[in-house]
């Protein structure tokens, strides 16, 4: 199957793709991935990212557009892919048909996680992460550490992200809104689009999605 997975920031996108690969035995491609692969392997998209990110600036449309064609003819990904974080934007969609029109395949779906916004604001400013290691992750609601800001873990300070803040995910909220939510309307007018509330367990939110795949082959 070839996926495409949306959603705001906060609605769990990486859990899901990475659940939903799994269980489809297709690969997550996501665009974090991709920009580490081609920066880590020097690949001339990945200097080129690479100039952009180290200027402070943006990477254009067409260099994250190419390392994502790149990876979709890989011989991994021959029956079937998972894109997770692209396409970001409707330039970058019509570019992903463009590029499945000339490989002579379609797209199978498109899942659309859907959150509350005060839940994401909830979810992603009540992270906080220990000091000594990243990896150990906590959350002031749901998965609360034993001593207000010491890390069970190993006894390290947590803190917060600066772009874990309220103000900080409202504003990447208002982003979404405006690049990536059009992509939602240009997919449902394809009839690709299956909206999956992504509230409650992790599992549960697998099993909608997987419902849903069943429902549109």
């Amino acid at each position: 199957m070839r996926i495409v997975l949306v959603g705001p920031p906060g609605a769990g996108k990486g859990t899901q793709a990475h659940l939903l690969a799994k269980t489809l035995s297709i690969p997550h491609i996501s665009t974090g991935d991709l920009f580490r692969a081609n920066i880590g392997q020097g690949t001339p998209l990945g200097v080129e990212a690479k100039s952009y990110m180290d200027a402070g600036r943006l990477v254009p449309d067409e260099v994250t557009i190419g390392m994502a064609k790149d990876r979709m003819l890989q011989e991994d990904a021959a029956g079937g892919f998972l894109l997770d974080g692209f396409p970001r934007n409707l330039g970058q969609a019509k570019a992903l048909d463009e590029f499945l029109a000339e490989q002579g395949i379609e797209l199978d779906g498109v899942l659309d996680l859907e959150v509350p916004e005060d839940e994401v604001v909830r979810r992603i400013a009540g992270r906080r992460l220990c000091r000594n290691d990243g990896g150990h992750v906590f959350h002031v609601d749901y998965n609360a550490p034993k001593t207000e800001g010491v890390c069970d873990e190993c006894g390290g300070e947590l803190y917060q992200r600066s772009d874990d803040t309220e103000e900080a995910v409202r504003t990447r909220l208002e982003v979404y809104h405006t690049e990536t939510e059009p992509i939602i309307d240009y997919y449902r007018q394809q009839g690709l689009i299956a909206t999956i509330p992504a509230l409650g367990k992790v599992d549960e939110v697998t099993q909608r999605a997987i419902e849903a795949l069943k429902q549109d082959s």
